[in-house]
């Protein structure tokens, strides 16, 4: 009888460990469903993501909902207050950490658009003089990708905090996203108060000034890694890593402060780099299956031959989407996902096999 008890013993935490990532953050990231999509989202949550193990989801809500602080900032038919809660509801039920993002500094435009901020403050824009085409196209002679705000415009923080508090209150989060990637205007010779300043003091100073306004309330910034990593150094381009000088901000910005270190086409080895510069780290794929792979082995092996100390950096993976939720829905539950959709699916279910093979 004693033998049956201690191979049940036995089986039951072989089963239990099978499939249990020893990474603190399993994570999806994606844009915030549309209103119409709410329901369909939270079954995506309740039927896909927690399933997989999935336990940080990180929504890129920017101007999709209805602030009551600053109603100027709304999208056309955005997330109610009720909508948010049953996001919430779903992620609790899962014990899946829900962490809403805004883009700050960088981002404010797209293409030929304006963001909301620049839309409603014109006076916020670092890059008043370069103005938006009719057509976009890249390259262009004003080097724009997209416009950033004035990080020392004497009333941008006001709006922006506003937003932020409000945002972290109805996720009820603990964690804020503030994006912050691809940052090319910054100390632009146009702007009056940027102009012949440090990219990276810069930089880091409005990093840290989110931060710090976070950790007044006990709560955790997250940001992308690219402006923090030399793009000719390191050989990978102005994309994922910086053109702009303002990689050096890596040792100035607080070691509170969470890297979602993306990297789309090679697993690239800069967790380490960012682990050595005393940050918690995430990597982040995106539509290549073998990278996601790649990066989940890349994270395993960091922490499996690290000091307790340094292990403990390697926060996990967190897989990236950059269509909009409702299609990427679509896409997820079709036979037939359109082309450039179905790598990004299929990345998603291959980051997710992956860490199931991990055991703690």
């Amino acid at each position: 009888m004693g033998r049956k008890i201690t191979l049940l013993i036995l089986l039951l935490a072989t089963t239990l460990g099978f499939g249990q990532s020893s990474f603190a953050v399993r994570g999806f990231c994606i844009a915030a469903p549309s209103k119409d999509k709410v329901n369909d989202f939270v079954k995506f949550i309740e039927n896909e993501l927690a399933p997989g193990g999935i336990n940080t989801l990180v929504l890129r809500v920017d101007y999709n909902y209805a602030y009551e602080s600053r109603p100027e900032l709304r999208d056309e038919n955005p997330l109610s207050k009720e909508d948010v809660k049953k996001l919430l509801a779903v992620s609790r039920k899962h014990n899946i950490n829900l962490i809403p993002q805004v883009n700050l500094l960088g981002h404010q435009s797209w293409h030929s658009d304006l963001s909301k901020l620049l839309e409603a403050y014109p006076d916020f824009d670092e890059t008043p003089n370069v103005k938006l085409p009719e057509t976009y196209e890249w390259p262009n002679a004003d080097r724009l990708y997209c416009k950033s705000y004035c990080p020392l415009h004497p009333k941008v923080h006001d709006v922006v905090f506003d937003i932020v508090d409000e945002i972290m209150e109805v996720f009820e989060a603990n964690a804020f996203h503030a994006g912050m990637d691809e940052v090319f205007y910054l100390a632009h010779p146009d702007c009056p108060r940027c102009q012949g300043k440090d990219p990276a003091m810069l930089f880091a100073g409005e990093v840290n000034k989110i931060s710090d306004h976070l950790q007044k309330n006990g709560k955790e910034l997250w940001i992308w890694g690219d402006r923090l990593i030399d793009g000719t150094d390191s050989g990978i381009g102005m994309w994922e890593g910086s053109y702009n000088d303002t990689a050096s901000a890596v040792g100035m910005i607080s070691k509170s402060v969470v890297i979602c270190d993306w990297h789309y086409e090679k697993a690239i080895p800069t967790p380490a780099y960012f682990a050595m510069n005393g940050l918690q780290v995430i990597a982040c794929p995106w539509r290549r299956p073998n990278v996601a792979e790649q990066q989940v082995e890349l994270m395993h092996s960091f922490k499996e031959n690290s000091t307790p100390e340094m292990a403990e950096k390697y926060l996990g993976v967190m897989h990236t989407v950059w269509s909009s939720a409702d299609s990427f829905m679509e896409n997820y539950y079709s036979e037939k996902p359109d082309e450039a959709t179905a790598g990004v699916v299929n990345t998603l279910k291959a980051m997710i096999a992956a860490t199931q093979e991990i055991k703690n």
